[in-house]
């Protein structure tokens, strides 16, 4: 374990790495729920679409272990998954295209290809180390408002609203109580430094959730989004083969053009999530050097390239880092062991997905929560006098990650405001290059989204 995972050098142990890992897992375990649940509308099997969900996040986590040496968990992403099946799929469909998701996948795999090329040539990794160090904090402070939002909006804490946009959920609800207790009950835990704190709290949380069913608390409404608590074990536990590279190349012969755009969209949306993702965590667990950059970036993003290849060859949405992942490093997780508990317990959730789609998102809310607050503390570090171009790209990405409900939308943001006061401070020479590219892709996504 120490000479693979430099376990002393990291200031680490075993027991530290696998809660952290273990926390990490049943942070993101709703994705083993929620994506056969989404990709199942582009007419894909549900339960094929578990298998692939399952065994391309394990793929890909223990890659990043082993390549990179970070305790970062991948998984089918969040949005790209809806994006493949509601914008892709749905206008696939009205083309009279049969089986629009085997021209979806193949634009997945194209778009893994383009990212392990853009890795090889080190773009993806200059993203993530030559950003200014203004726009890192706000990036991480900002992904961690947005990542506590998540929390917030699944246990029903804020809901929408037709008037105010957003609004305080039922505080009488059984969801609701009990995230916010879990909350509490990580927040003491950790004044108390116990060790796995956030762990302990989705655990009570989840128990305290199966009581409250039990007692008639909490009702179990499908139609509602409100399954049972507890694991249902009647559907048996032997997996369903996945949709293995079921691709449709026939359709990019007479469609370039708009085969292209999909590509575009997918690739653009996870190069600069995944960019985010990884600067946050980064700062986080203080992997960055003195000069800001993070270690081994290109092994990571390596890892995440070679992740959405081999997912779209499994039959999923684009595979991508996991601002989840934070949990885990909230938790100790300093190291690819921390990833290696993480993919293996996605291999266990083949026969026993059960017990962990059982799990509900209020008992991971406090988690998510509780990281949001832990990831906000990045605002400490930012310079507000003598950087006015970080300070507003920072902090326009810091709200508009949140608010926009977009990682990729709050960088976009930093960037382009970071770049237009640079300009007006006659310190364009100063502009990274890296930033500049980025910038260039944003003028035209913008110019996509207008058109």
């Amino acid at each position: 374990m120490e000479s693979l995972f430099k376990l002393k050098e990291n200031g680490t142990d075993v027991r530290t790495e696998v809660i952290g890992g273990v926390t990490t897992f049943l942070s993101m375990v709703y994705i083993l729920a929620v994506n056969p649940s989404i990709l199942s509308a582009s007419g894909m099997d549900a339960a094929a679409v578990f298998t692939a969900t399952a065994i391309s996040a394990a793929f890909a986590t223990i890659l990043m272990a082993f390549l990179a040496n970070y305790p970062i968990a991948l998984a089918s992403g969040m949005g790209l998954n809806a994006y493949f099946a509601y914008t892709v799929c749905g206008d696939l469909a009205k083309m009279g295209i049969n089986d629009p998701w085997k021209v979806a996948l193949t634009a997945v795999l194209v778009e893994g290809i383009i990212f392990i090329l853009l890795t090889l040539c080190k773009f993806r990794e200059a993203l993530v180390n030559d950003v200014p160090a203004n726009l890192k904090l706000g990036i991480t402070a900002g992904i961690g408002l947005f990542i506590a939002l998540v929390g917030l909006k699944g246990a029903g804490i804020v809901v929408t609203d037709p008037s105010t946009v957003v609004a305080l959920g039922d505080l009488g609800s059984a969801p609701v109580v009990l995230a916010l207790v879990g909350f509490l009950v990580v927040a003491v835990m950790y004044h108390f430094r116990v060790p796995g704190y956030i762990l302990w709290g989705i655990l009570v949380t989840w128990i305290l959730g199966m009581i409250a069913q039990a007692g008639g608390w909490y009702h179990v409404d499908v139609n509602a989004g409100s399954y049972s608590l507890f694991p249902d074990f009647s559907h048996g536990i032997k997996p369903t083969a996945p949709h293995a590279v079921a691709f449709d190349f026939g359709f990019v012969a007479g469609h370039v053009i708009d085969f292209l755009v999909v590509v575009f969209s997918f690739l653009f949306v996870d190069l600069f999530d995944t960019a985010g993702t990884l600067i946050g965590i980064g700062e986080k667990a203080n992997f960055l050097d003195r000069n800001g950059k993070l270690p081994g970036a290109g092994r990571a993003l390596m890892a995440d390239a070679i992740g959405t290849v081999f997912g779209a060859c499994m039959g999923t949405s684009t595979v991508t880092s996991y601002v989840e992942s934070n949990t885990g490093v909230a938790a100790g997780a300093r190291t690819g062991l921390a990833s290696v508990v993480t993919g293996l317990l996605f291999l266990l959730a083949l026969p026993l997905s059960p017990v962990f789609t059982a799990i509900p998102s209020f008992a991971t809310a406090p988690a998510l929560l509780f990281v949001g607050l832990m990831m906000c503390s990045a605002l400490r570090g930012m310079d507000f006098e003598d950087d006015a171009a970080g300070a507003v790209g920072g902090y326009l990405a810091l709200i508009m990650m949140p608010f926009s409900y977009s990682i990729a939308n709050g960088i976009m943001f930093g960037m382009l405001s970071y770049v237009v006061i640079r300009i007006f401070q006659g310190r364009i020479k100063d502009v990274e290059w890296v930033v500049w590219v980025a910038v260039v892709l944003f003028i035209g996504r913008i110019i996509s989204l207008i058109a």
